[in-house]
């Protein structure tokens, strides 16, 4: 993450965006990337797998989500839906959802190639199409709350969807990766940013058109914005790196996660009635 302003080349920066430009970048980047992420982590995922960070925990080892059997769960930002798809076999009544349509066409893909099918939607995670108290459980695993402006936002809708009792659990990049570079190498260990700069990570066009956001909030935005929407905090979960996992993933890699972590996993629940 760089800190150059926008000029007559493509570049990085911190700066502030709107909501607006935040949900024009992210549909357009993950339409024109789809492909490509799919080529470069789909192995790693699988196509019936629910897998929550590269680190490479996997629901059915964490269980954050708790008794999915008969359950109705949205998934937030699905993309090609793997978690949703593993889920349905664990008989519970998922729909998978995503701001991409290019995403949502590798998730129709691997439902061809499973034969594991959920229903697909697209919509924004600021505006769920869902009415109030349908779902048992929500949850995304690096989808939606790492692109929006007004996460809080997205805290509330959701909140709104759950029935009584329900659970929302949620991973993103561990808060504390944002004080270094992404470098999965040496110079990924060496801090450089201020853990206290909201300024999202912008890559821009030329014009300075935001392309790629992504949010920063700290530990402490999280749950605030958690409280803030009703739920209790249960759990935050920060997985270690596993013995023996050399998988490299974008900023993840082996020599960082034995020294801190790179996700957090926040897990919350709305109260019963």
């Amino acid at each position: 993450m760089g800190d150059e302003g926008p000029g007559d080349e493509p570049g990085v920066s911190r700066r502030p965006v709107t909501d607006a430009e935040a949900r024009r970048a992210s549909r357009g980047w993950w339409d024109a990337d789809a492909d490509a992420y799919q080529a470069e982590h789909g192995d790693f995922l699988g196509d019936v797998e629910f897998v929550w960070c590269p680190e490479g925990l996997r629901e059915s080892t964490a269980g954050l989500l708790g008794p999915v059997v008969g359950a109705r769960i949205l998934e937030l930002g699905a993309g090609a839906a793997a978690a949703a798809r593993w889920l349905h076999t664990r008989e519970a009544e998922v729909v998978a959802m995503d701001l991409s349509a290019g995403m949502l066409r590798h998730a129709a893909a691997a439902a061809e190639r499973s034969g594991v099918r959920v229903p697909l939607a697209q919509a924004d995670a600021l505006a769920l199409p869902f009415r109030t108290g349908s779902f048992d459980t929500v949850f995304t695993a690096f989808g939606a709350v790492p692109f929006v402006a007004d996460s809080a936002a997205v805290m509330r809708e959701v909140f709104r969807v759950l029935r009584p009792g329900g659970r929302w659990a949620f991973s993103v990049t561990h808060p504390i990766r944002w004080i270094f570079l992404d470098d999965p190498g040496e110079g990924g260990l060496l801090a450089v940013h201020s853990y206290f700069d909201r300024r999202p990570y912008v890559e821009h066009d030329p014009g300075g058109t935001p392309r790629y956001v992504e949010q920063h909030r700290t530990v402490g935005d999280r749950i605030r914005e958690l409280v803030a929407a009703g739920f209790v905090l249960r759990d935050l979960v920060e997985p270690e790196w596993p013995a023996g996992h050399r998988q490299v993933w974008g900023q993840w890699s082996p020599l960082r996660g034995r020294l801190f972590p790179g996700t957090a996993i926040f897990v919350a629940d709305k109260p019963p009635a």
